[in-house]
């Protein structure tokens, strides 16, 4: 077997000593493109141009590696490279361990600076005042749906949604043993809570379950009591040193969660965008009717339409819209023109990289 693997892995050598020279000689160029930037002074992380660089790589992919592998291998490639220029600073949802955080690598790589904060408001707070760059926070759940506080603060904050990232959520339960001996609590986010309640009750229906901050304060309660169990995501399992006693245990498979990545720049087209908009238009017959007639005037495209009660006592309500392409398209910049004049509240929250 040796004889036969020796030729093979003087080839992968041989291979890896090219991929070196390469990471290397693209790392120098992307110094240089650090120089230009900080001569007029724009922003090391380009949401648009690295989402053009990862369609590309799955574009030009012939293969045998997929195209999710191909993109994380070149994510952390870029994530490298920029922090050549400068490391990003990310704040998202704490503690370390939460599914903010996976979104976050998921997002930019590893080769950043991410600062756990205490609430959602903490979030928006660092962005705005720029002690981070950018902020991850969550926005919706397939299944438990909207964010509220997220979009209360969206409508409220200067800052603008840059980009988007969606992940599975995979809810894992985990205790320092790796087996059930001895527990005598599940502990999770209510939400997460919620979400795994019909595999709760069908598996372990007689120990009590206690709502935390978040799974990853879970993850951390667990880690210093064997008579906790928690539920959270595997990075939570890493950093607490849990053992997973139940993978996947979330009653909906293709549960998911989508954050938005909220900065102080907005995005340049990508060509292929999404525009998310806060409308409200008067309590009267029709009017909802007519807020969108100009999207459908135009051939603009619709991928999410939400209400939430404007808090006003008097029935009112926002509604939170999600349209195809972005606000410098011209269709889109003829539609949003005409909306405008015709409701009570606009705002563009942000144009980003679908």
């Amino acid at each position: 077997m040796e004889k036969l693997l020796k030729p093979l892995r003087d080839q992968i050598d041989a291979i890896d000593a090219q991929l070196l020279d390469l990471l290397n000689r693209r790392a120098r160029v992307a110094q240089e493109v650090g120089h230009v930037k900080n001569k007029v002074d724009a922003p090391v992380f380009r949401p648009e141009r690295e989402a053009q660089v990862l369609r590309g790589i799955a574009a030009r992919n012939p293969g045998p590696l997929g195209n999710n592998e191909l993109q994380t291998i070149f994510r952390e490639i870029m994530s490298a490279c920029r922090s050549l220029e400068k490391k990003v600073i990310v704040a998202y949802l704490g503690p370390e361990g939460t599914f903010s955080e996976q979104a976050v690598y998921q997002h930019f790589g590893k080769s950043i600076n991410a600062i756990p904060c205490a609430s959602i408001d903490e979030v928006f707070r660092a962005a705005e005042a720029g002690t981070a760059d950018f902020g991850v926070v969550p926005i919706e759940n397939s299944t438990e749906g909207a964010i509220s506080r997220t979009l209360d603060l969206l409508m409220q904050t200067p800052l603008t949604i840059s980009s988007e990232v969606s992940i599975p959520i995979h809810h894992n339960l985990m205790t320092l043993s790796g087996n059930m001996d001895g527990v005598r609590s599940i502990c999770a986010h209510s939400q997460a809570l919620a979400q795994c309640q019909g595999w709760l009750n069908q598996h372990y229906p007689n120990i009590m379950r206690q709502a935390v901050a978040s799974n990853a304060e879970a993850a951390r309660l667990a880690s210093e009591d064997p008579a906790v169990a928690a539920i959270a995501g595997e990075i939570a399992s890493q950093h607490y040193g849990l053992q997973v006693v139940s993978a996947h245990i979330q009653d909906e498979p293709q549960n998911r969660t989508r954050f938005a990545v909220i900065g102080r720049k907005e995005t340049e087209p990508s060509g292929k965008d999404q525009t998310s908009l806060v409308l409200s238009v008067q309590n009267k017959a029709g009017a909802v009717y007519k807020m969108l007639a100009p999207l459908e005037k135009f051939g603009v495209s619709m991928t999410r339409f939400e209400s939430r009660p404007a808090k006003t006592g008097a029935w009112e309500y926002y509604f939170f819209v999600d349209i195809e392409g972005h606000v410098k398209e011209e269709k889109i910049r003829l539609a949003l023109t005409e909306l405008k004049d015709s409701v009570a509240y606009f705002k563009v929250l942000g144009s980003y990289p679908i």
